[in-house]
């Protein structure tokens, strides 16, 4: 197999990963979601077996945090902040933090496929201002997604903070490059 077979196999499982990602409630419908996932890249990689494509596939998912996202949790949580990931993801969003050490900097966390609606629709935004305890009007949403976060955050009554670490800011919108740049916004 060349570099591009291999980009164009990790295209068409991202493809429909992104499209399917709310299939995976829990551990049993996460591994069928990730044995179709497994399938999307079979007519990229003729002749190999599902398993294999799937043996591969989760061999190499690796998660790392940004280097400033530990630091800036442990920054908001001195100045009092509740911190809940909302995420469209996956029943795996849990085991992804608890993999890239975030979870003891949390107070929860809720997954798109947990609650049944992905941002921006309003329902992961409530079920996330539930576990920190806070009405929208008390809440952020910090998130690097234009449509699902900023847009998704606005219609649900919270303030959105758009992260843009390469890209330009947007108008209208409170905007940092680094997540240690919301610790100063947290002072009283």
């Amino acid at each position: 197999m060349n570099a591009a077979t291999a980009v164009d196999a990790i295209r068409a499982e991202i493809t429909y990963y992104r499209a399917h990602l709310d299939e995976g409630r829990d551990a049993a419908s996460l591994h069928d979601l990730r044995v179709r996932c497994a399938g999307a890249m079979e007519p990229v990689l003729p002749g190999v077996p599902r398993a294999v494509i799937l043996d591969a596939l989760l061999a190499s998912l690796r998660f790392f945090a940004y280097p400033d996202s530990a630091p800036a949790l442990v920054g908001l949580r001195e100045a009092g902040i509740k911190l809940v990931v909302a995420s469209n993801w996956d029943f795996s969003l849990h085991e992804r933090l608890a993999e890239t050490g975030l979870t003891p900097l949390l107070d929860g966390a809720v997954a798109s496929a947990e609650v049944g609606s992905a941002k921006p629709d309003g329902a992961i935004f409530t079920a996330a201002l539930a576990l920190a305890g806070a009405t929208p009007e008390q809440a952020w949403h910090v998130g690097d997604t234009p449509a699902a976060d900023v847009e998704g955050a606005r219609a649900a009554g919270l303030e959105p903070i758009y992260v843009a670490r390469e890209g330009d800011a947007l108008a209208g919108v409170r905007t940092v490059r680094t997540l240690r740049e919301l610790i100063p916004l947290a002072a009283p």
